[in-house]
């Protein structure tokens, strides 16, 4: 059901080295420059992209432990939340951009 482990192996290898060293690295203070002017949801917008790579491993690790069909289908699941939850975070530091954004136009034509 599972299919060939190395096709699961190859593709949490590649998730891992594009998803994982941005998020980590905004958690550490770095900002990419596109998201020079965006840094109020930093720390959201980094944790909804590890929400993202959560779903991965959900359904990378299962697959390749060749676990039964129940097992798959729930991580599955619950990969679903994952996604629910990095959809929210995202939503969440726009938000917060947008107010930090207006914040900040308010606060530079009284001063």
């Amino acid at each position: 059901m599972n299919g060939n482990p190395v096709y699961h192996w190859i593709g949490l290898a590649v998730s891992t080295a594009l998803m994982l060293p941005v998020p980590v690295a905004m958690l550490t203070g770095w900002v990419p420059p596109s998201m020079r002017k965006r840094q109020a949801g930093r720390r959201l917008r980094a944790h909804g992209f590890l929400c993202c790579y959560a779903l991965v491993l959900l359904n990378a690790i299962p697959r390749i432990a060749d676990a039964s069909y129940e097992t798959v289908m729930a991580c599955m699941g619950v990969g679903f939340v994952f996604i629910a939850a990095a959809g929210v975070l995202f939503l969440l530091a726009a938000r917060k951009d947008a107010l930090a954004r207006t914040a900040g136009v308010v606060a530079s034509r009284t001063g």
